[in-house]
């Protein structure tokens, strides 16, 4: 049985924003009944371009409902710039964490969103043609790397959490792992030119400090939570959870597609990140 914040039940018990809006200036559908999970969002702006009044209907579990109702009231009040930088893992955060094996709720959100921003601004939904990878799911491969990409996955089971792929017969894992071979290879030839300097033992620690003081902590704190550096030992960092985040469901998820990727991207892509009892 998954383990659900108070929030993640509150929002499932009594979702906000359960509807449909009559004349949306956005609307969009994501997700099929067929598949297990789907999500009609609609929104309406005010005089000022900002969105008023946004409501959802959804097929799915206690997560994609929570997701959904959570999703509505994070968009409330913002431009459309500014609800177009919300992501999936913003949704989960908001809602105190998911269990990893339903991060995909948060992303069906995240989907739906775009699709809707998309509506109104008049851009067709269609998009180049995408082989379907997972046929008990319907996922296709193009929504199998945007996954990948977003929320710098680099495992199959990691892939079935965030977007339902190869939960079912798992005949598809073995192109799910093309695709992450494939992802991570680009990724790697993308920053292959840029070679980065032999750090010392003193400046890694000191260029680490930095990054979670300037590029980490800031955005932790700002949900209740915190983080402290325990030690450094060659490319292992040690670190301890706080506040929220030591007790959040999701805090595997956020070191390790937050923090983790935070420090390869400004310190070491050998860095790996460990949570340590302290």
């Amino acid at each position: 049985m998954w383990e659900y914040t108070d929030k993640v039940r509150e929002h499932f018990l009594n979702p906000r924003n359960a509807g449909e809006i009559e004349n949306p200036d956005g609307v969009a559908e994501v997700g099929s009944i067929a598949c297990g999970d789907a999500l009609k969002l609609s929104f309406k702006l005010d005089e000022n371009k900002r969105i008023a009044e946004a409501k959802f209907k959804t097929f799915g579990c206690a997560s994609a409902i929570a997701s959904a109702s959570a999703l509505t009231e994070m968009i409330k009040g913002k431009t459309i710039e500014e609800a177009m930088k919300i992501t999936n893992q913003d949704i989960a955060d908001y809602l105190g964490g998911l269990p990893q094996e339903k991060m995909h709720c948060s992303v069906l959100g995240q989907e739906a969103l775009e699709k809707a921003i998309e509506n109104y601004r008049g851009i067709s939904h269609k998009k180049p043609e995408e082989e379907i990878v997972c046929a008990c799911f319907g996922v296709t491969d193009g929504e199998i790397e945007r996954a990948i990409r977003q929320n710098h996955l680099s495992s199959v089971q990691e892939v079935t959490y965030y977007t339902k792929a190869g939960g079912g017969c798992e005949n598809c894992h073995e192109k799910i792992q093309a695709i992450i071979d494939r992802v991570l290879a680009a990724k790697r030839s993308e920053k292959k030119p840029e070679e980065r300097p032999r750090l010392s033992n003193i400046q890694k620690i000191r260029m680490i400090e930095e990054t979670i003081e300037r590029e980490i902590r800031p955005s932790l704190q700002h949900d209740g939570g915190d983080i402290d550096l325990i030690d450094v030992i060659g490319n292992r960092v040690l670190v301890a959870t706080r506040g929220a985040c030591a007790t959040c469901q999701a805090s595997q998820i956020t070191l390790k597609s937050f923090v983790e990727w935070k420090l390869k991207e400004f310190v070491s892509p050998d860095l790996v990140v460990e949570e340590v009892a302290k």
